[in-house]
């Protein structure tokens, strides 16, 4: 074939441009505007005289500068589109998930709100285009691995009777602490106030129901918050809440699954951007008026 089959093309830097569904002088048109090739005849040519070698694709492909005709055709044929990352960061409630996905312009088709606490937070790859209900079922099939893993593997004796318990817990851990240091300390405490009988006080769930779903309050929680009569206050009521109030990672399945060993009950805010844990009551009131004193 030509030498100019071979040689430097036009484009300055790499690029990716996304391909439409056509023919070849259609995608001639695309590269030519983008730059990639020099005029649009030239595709429609060149695709013509190596048409055994497979069909044109459409897609988002990254061309390389200077890409020649023959890089041109071969990434047309055989190259992976552009694989784009989408992140869902530890802790988000489904609301915040939704945005997260009408707010991601790679994806297509009508917005999808997820079941809470029902997607892994993690990184998923995918090409422009992609539908957002198959991220969500994509989500949505890794936690049922990730629960389904620790749940199988947990440690004996914990006061939990199914998977679904283990969610609902690990989503309170995940909203409570950031720390990879302090998640199965802070299960621990839970857990063993849960065989003790005893409520759960976690300020998240009250914020979920003060929030209606959305996880974040513009504003201190308030009396009225501790008191409200809902499902998820575990200030009023014993046990756990009817449902997870976020999206729990992995690694706070694990702390759920195996969390330290040990009988404290109580942890507050230390400061430092980590907490202060006590055994008893009037430790846990001296943490208390420590961290009090840190705000004044």
């Amino acid at each position: 074939m030509h030498e100019g089959f071979h040689a430097a093309g036009p484009l300055a830097e790499p690029r990716a441009i996304v391909m439409p569904r056509g023919s070849p002088a259609r995608l001639g048109d695309v590269l030519a505007e983008a730059g990639a090739i020099p005029h649009p005849a030239i595709l429609r040519l060149a695709a013509w005289a190596t048409g055994s070698e497979g069909p044109l694709r459409a897609g988002e492909f990254l061309f390389p500068a200077a890409a020649s005709l023959r890089d041109v055709l071969t990434i047309l044929r055989t190259a992976r589109p552009v694989q784009h990352r989408l992140t869902i960061p530890e802790g988000l409630t489904a609301a915040a998930i939704a945005v997260l996905l009408d707010r991601t312009e790679t994806l297509a088709g009508d917005a999808v709100v997820p079941a809470e606490g029902m997607m892994l937070p993690d990184t998923y790859l995918h090409e422009r285009g992609t539908a957002r209900s198959t991220v969500v079922d994509r989500a949505t099939r890794a936690m049922d691995r990730a629960l389904a893993d620790a749940w199988g593997g947990r440690a004996e004796g914990l006061p939990l009777a199914v998977p679904h318990d283990m969610l609902v817990l690990a989503s309170i851990v995940e909203r409570e602490t950031g720390r990879t240091d302090e998640r199965a300390r802070v299960a621990q405490v839970f857990l063993n106030r849960l065989k003790r009988g005893m409520r759960l006080q976690s300020d998240p769930t009250v914020v979920y129901a003060a929030s209606f779903g959305g996880g974040v309050l513009d504003r201190p929680i308030s009396r009225a918050d501790l008191d409200a009569p809902n499902a998820y206050n575990t200030y009023q009521n014993s046990g756990l809440p009817p449902g997870p109030i976020a999206s729990p990672g992995a690694a706070a399945l694990a702390a759920v699954a195996h969390p330290t060993t040990g009988d404290e009950l109580y942890f507050v805010a230390d400061g430092t951007g980590g907490h202060a844990f006590a055994r008893s009551l009037d430790e846990h009131n001296r943490n208390v008026a420590r961290w009090r004193a840190l705000r004044r």
